[in-house]
């Protein structure tokens, strides 16, 4: 029983849940993304270089045989999983400097804390208080 209430307090953390929710999220913006590249970037892209659909450019080891099927380097499709990549962490970036950007404005806002007393007011505040007794 002590693993079972072990695992229900680990999984009502808000950092696992917090987790949970972003790698959802995160999933669901791949996605977007992947089809933003396929469906929207990469068809104007391939017809300016020559009508090429990305996915399929390759290079071939071995040209098929009979019922053995090619052996190729699918060049064009890691192309388009890295401008997925690049799309992505340029979001990312812009997502963390508008959270940076609104945290500064909260910083700026609040007021300053009062500064510490110098050395010379914390030995006449000793000095005070010696006097008082």
């Amino acid at each position: 029983m002590g693993f079972v209430s072990e695992f229900k307090t680990f999984i009502q953390r808000g950092n696992v849940l917090d987790l949970a929710v972003g790698v959802i999220i995160g999933g669901a913006f791949g996605k977007i993304t992947a089809s933003l590249v396929d469906h929207v970037f990469m068809p104007p892209l391939g017809l300016v270089i020559g009508g090429i659909h990305f996915k399929e450019l390759k290079f071939i080891l071995k040209e098929k045989v009979g019922d053995v099927p090619e052996v190729a380097i699918g060049y064009g499709a890691f192309l388009q999983s890295v401008i997925d990549f690049l799309i992505i962490a340029f979001v990312i970036f812009l997502v963390i400097k508008f959270v940076n950007s609104m945290k500064k404005k909260e910083e700026e806002a609040a007021p300053a804390p009062p500064p510490a007393p110098s050395a010379q007011e914390v030995l006449l505040t000793e000095i005070r208080d010696l006097l008082k007794k």
